[in-house]
């Protein structure tokens, strides 16, 4: 009976548990609205396509009662397109109203791409950025089939089809179009580098070799405007116009966890779709990542 009613204690906080956290999550989930305010808008986490976010950034843009966006970024990058889709969408609130980039922990290559958007970048001292470069990631599984007796045969149109390929060698063609896709990528990162930063030359060359700067290193570079925190965000929004005590309103999607899975999970349906994406990603053909390790 004392085993019985210990499971049942146990149940019921668990329980109790779950339903905290859920109201919590509700709560954090709302798009803030109300009178004149500054936005704040957080990207973390790995950067990958996602529309809703992008909708989000755009509805700022058009709402007249934000009057600033606040980007925190604590992100060590994602994909080139999704980095690139986030910076479109950034770039579109710029050019109806003021926005900052306030760096946390880590801001770098597809999280530094996010800060460049901004009108001002702030960091702190000992935040990491930068890693201005593009990585590609595949997997070799033949060494795990060989050990588990399993032969795989691969047929394609052409040499170039769905490679490289976990199952087989890369041939010399594939692999010399693939640094020509790497080089692409790479190049439109270090225009945006050199556009937004205004730096050239030398300069440029030091800044975006794949290294990864403290905010203090990034600073020295040209990277950044400013060592800070969220203070000094607000101050420079004071600065540029920007009435010094409207209040700071997070804005967030608002996602439904739409299955028992998702519910389960903490993830909303677009979450489920991606890790399920990520994972399949893990064994298919070549995907582009611009991602700090």
């Amino acid at each position: 009976m004392r085993r019985i009613f210990s499971f049942w204690r146990l149940f019921a906080l668990a329980v109790l548990g779950l339903a905290i956290y859920a109201a919590a999550t509700t709560e954090a989930a709302t798009v803030a609205r109300g009178g004149p305010h500054v936005a704040r808008f957080d990207v973390t986490g790995v950067i990958t396509a996602d529309p809703a976010r992008d909708a989000l950034l755009r509805e700022l843009a058009a709402d007249p009662s934000v009057a600033a966006v606040m980007i925190r970024i604590d992100s060590p990058g994602g994909t080139v397109a999704g980095s690139e889709a986030l910076y479109e969408a950034i770039r579109a609130v710029a050019e109806a109203k003021p926005v900052v980039a306030q760096m946390e922990e880590v801001a770098a290559s597809g999280g530094y791409i996010a800060a460049i958007a901004a009108d001002h970048i702030v960091a702190r001292g000992n935040t990491l950025t930068g890693s201005i470069g593009v990585v590609k990631q595949e997997v070799d599984a033949r060494g795990l089939l060989d050990t588990l007796g399993v032969a795989i045969t691969e047929r394609r149109s052409d040499v170039f089809k769905a490679r490289p390929s976990p199952f087989s060698d890369t041939p010399p063609e594939v692999d010399a179009w693939e640094e020509e896709l790497l080089d692409d990528a790479y190049q439109w990162f270090r225009a945006l580098v050199a556009e937004r930063r205004g730096l050239a030359g030398a300069e440029l060359d030091d800044a975006a070799n794949g290294r990864a700067f403290s905010g203090r290193q990034a600073l020295a570079r040209g990277l950044i405007d400013e060592v800070g925190g969220p203070e000094a965000a607000l101050d420079w929004l004071a600065a540029n116009g920007v009435a010094k005590d409207l209040p700071v309103r997070q804005a967030e999607v608002e996602r439904e966890r739409d299955s028992w899975l998702g519910r389960f999970l903490g993830l909303d349906a677009s979450e489920l779709a991606l890790a399920g994406t990520q994972l399949k990603r893990l064994t298919s053909g070549p995907r582009f990542y611009s991602i700090l390790q």
